[in-house]
């Protein structure tokens, strides 16, 4: 108590002569917020408070032996690395951040422990020739997405040494070595060649162990690497001098292109990222090289190596890449959307088709409905940017009109009569989506032909107008010819209450995101 009043005493005497804040704390090595305190308080005022804090126990206070030995020995320990060593000594501390931050604050101020920094002598680095070298990292942040919830999302980042040009992906999982492979075929891709040396840190993705100098790569990489045929070059972890250029480049991706930017889906932000290296982070000047990376890249491509097209690594192993449909029947890929079938979209259940590319300088992009499965589509790759194309023959048959959809229908039900009124009944209660209608009640036809006319009859009698609550009963009928008769012991007949028939009520928006069209 009497060496902080002491300290009180002085701090108002050097403020009397005129000292700056900054001053004082530098003199009794304190911190400036410290100073403020103490000029912002009165005499009576500082007597109380530290009255108060001598007969007050602390939660620490029994660990400061402790704390005061290791600031002492290692004067530039943060508060973070105390709180490690305490919980790494004593388990059963529970104890925040902010309490051992202040605690330790306390502790310096104390006993005149002024903290330290570590400098790190660095060697300049020369600059790297056209061409040369490649550096490549991983990363992962925490985004906020358009529904208020938080993902989390990995990417991958490539820096050319020389021109210091960008390139980066993103996916809503952790990578595996084959997403690794993918993506560095992508990079080559996007800068036209390849280096002759890539660098990285000691990844599991990509190095088992370094025996010796030796580099034991997993089975995958190395199949890669001896196909592409350039030179490895593994180290440590945070080395900013083996690989700063890469560190700096994961550091600016999560400092300013993902800063705040809120996740719409994984496709959509791919594309977001591919403009913002355009526009931000190819584009700045350099702050070492003071040069912009996307000009400098236009003499770096020409010392790049060629690359083909296609590796047989990935012909032979998992060649296809997974897509999701989205919600207009299109496949993104490459900044483009390509169609795929109507109706490929599902508002539930797996929306995932596979890709592969094929050919050389005329590619094709081929879509199957699952990594061996049925082609649903083929295109031509486009060489433009942010272009839908499209197969005609994805879009709906407008070929056969209502009327047509409705007499085709009519022919599944025993009483055709019956189901001409009301199926009318259905359209005229729902105009703008009698397409959508007429469609579900093709599916049910072809899918449950067996349960239309009772369906039918039940719907007609409880006064149900609707397709979709057509189908709940056709599919309620058959779940109950599946689990007990029809009829009672009697031998007569049991009825099927309305309330039985689990109908679920839909807005109409969700027939046009379950079909994905309008009415013609």
């Amino acid at each position: 108590m009497e060496g902080k009043l002491v300290l009180y005493l002085e701090i108002h005497q050097l403020a009397k002569r005129n000292l700056t804040v900054s001053q004082i704390a530098k003199q009794f090595k304190i911190s400036r917020t410290t100073v403020y305190k103490y000029l912002e308080m009165s005499f009576e005022e500082a007597l109380h408070q530290f009255e108060e804090c001598k007969t007050r126990k602390k939660k620490l206070d029994v660990h400061l032996d402790w704390i005061v030995a290791w600031l002492e020995e290692y004067p530039h320990l943060s508060a973070a690395q105390i709180k490690d060593w305490l919980l790494e000594k004593f388990p059963n501390l529970e104890i925040g951040d902010s309490t051992v931050r202040l605690y330790v604050q306390e502790v310096r101020e104390k006993y005149q422990i002024e903290k330290t920094t570590q400098i790190r002598q660095y060697e300049a680095v020369q600059q790297q020739p056209m061409g040369k070298q490649m550096q490549v990292d991983w990363g992962e942040t925490k985004q906020k997405t358009v529904s208020k919830r938080e993902i989390k999302l990995y990417f991958i980042a490539f820096v050319l040494a020389h021109s210091r040009h960008k390139y980066m992906e993103w996916q809503v999982r952790p990578f595996t070595t084959r997403d690794a492979i993918r993506c560095h075929e992508k990079a080559f891709h996007f800068y036209g060649g390849m280096p002759n040396e890539i660098v990285y840190d000691q990844d599991h993705l990509l190095s088992v162990s370094e025996n010796a100098g030796d580099l034991i790569l997993t089975t995958d990489f190395q199949s890669y690497v001896k196909e592409r045929n350039f030179r490895v070059h593994l180290c440590r972890k945070a080395d900013p001098e083996s690989k700063g250029m890469i560190e700096n480049v994961v550091k600016f991706i999560k400092g300013n292109f993902a800063d705040s930017r809120v996740f719409k889906d994984i496709d959509d932000w791919n594309e977001r990222a591919l403009q913002w290296l355009k526009r931000t982070g190819n584009h700045n000047v350099h702050y070492t090289t003071k040069k912009r990376p996307a000009e400098v890249l236009l003499l770096e491509k020409q010392h790049l190596q060629p690359v083909s097209s296609l590796l047989s690594i990935e012909s032979m192993n998992e060649s296809s890449i997974s897509r999701n449909v989205m919600k207009d029947n299109t496949v993104r890929f490459e900044s483009n959307r390509y169609s795929v079938p109507i109706g490929t979209y599902k508002a539930k259940g797996n929306n995932q088709v596979f890709i592969e590319i094929t050919g050389s300088n005329d590619r094709q992009l081929i879509i199957r409905n699952s990594k061996n499965g049925e082609v649903i589509a083929k295109h031509a790759v486009s060489k433009e940017k942010g272009i839908l194309i499209k197969n005609r023959n994805h879009g709906r048959d407008r070929s056969k009109g209502i009327e047509a959809l409705k007499n085709g229908l009519l022919s599944a039900f025993e009483n055709e009569e019956a189901a001409k009124v009301y199926i009318e009944k259905v359209l005229e209660k729902y105009p703008r989506y009698r397409r959508d209608h007429l469609e579900i009640f093709r599916l049910v036809s072809i899918n449950d032909s067996t349960w239309l006319d009772k369906a039918l009859e039940k719907c007609i009698q409880e006064n149900i107008y609707s397709a979709n609550d057509f189908k709940d009963v056709v599919h309620y009928l058959k779940k109950q010819s599946q689990q007990e008769p029809l009829f009672s012991i009697a031998g007569e007949s049991r009825p099927i209450n309305k309330a039985d028939i689990p109908v679920e009520t839909r807005p109409l928006s969700t027939y046009t995101s379950i079909l994905g069209g309008d009415v013609s």
